[in-house]
């Protein structure tokens, strides 16, 4: 993947647009903490169509997790978890496109809820972990693992699902969207 202006900027504003949808009132309240509804994570559709984003996703999450009471865990392995999600959803993208350019467009809603569900599985296990080693007494972290890390990807998935598969489907028919996400193929 060539760098270029356009997807500097592009993954700037995805940067920006996601720490603002996590930080911002009233949204902060919800975005961290064991039981979290990140609503700027429904962006995390963006790279199936415009893969450069996926690093506006990680430097957005990043950012966000500034002032996240998990500390420097989750600046690394939060971001880590958001970018590898993206990166996959990238490929997914990629694929679906491979297969609709051989005629092959049965199955998109297969690819959609793939690219829903990564959020959650990535998220889930790395966010439930950083939680319970940063949270938990001694002795004490599998448990809270397998109780955080199932809050967080039932919060995740609540997000995904409910936000951004309607998104997924929504993109496409913006015009204006479409023909950006052109350019950047």
């Amino acid at each position: 993947m060539s760098v270029s202006a356009r997807k500097i900027v592009f993954a700037a504003v995805t940067a920006a647009a996601y720490a603002a949808l996590t930080m911002l009132p009233p949204f902060s309240l919800i975005s961290y903490g064991a039981v979290q509804f990140r609503v700027s994570e429904a962006l995390c559709v963006l790279p199936f169509f415009i893969p450069c984003s996926a690093w506006g996703l990680f430097i957005g999450c990043a950012t966000a997790n500034l002032i996240s009471a998990a500390g420097p865990a989750d600046i690394v392995f939060g971001s880590a978890a958001t970018l590898a999600a993206s990166l996959c959803a990238a490929g997914v993208g990629k694929r679906a496109n491979a297969a609709e350019a051989e005629g092959k467009p049965k199955g998109r809603m297969r690819y959609r809820v793939a690219v829903c569900t990564l959020p959650v599985v990535f998220n889930g296990p790395v966010i439930g972990a950083v939680l319970a080693y940063t949270s938990s007494s001694p002795g004490a972290f599998l448990p809270s693992f397998a109780l955080f890390g199932a809050q967080v990807a039932l919060g995740e998935a609540g997000v995904m699902f409910a936000l951004g598969l309607p998104l997924i489907r929504l993109l496409p028919k913006i015009g204006a969207f479409s023909a950006a996400a052109e350019k950047f193929r």
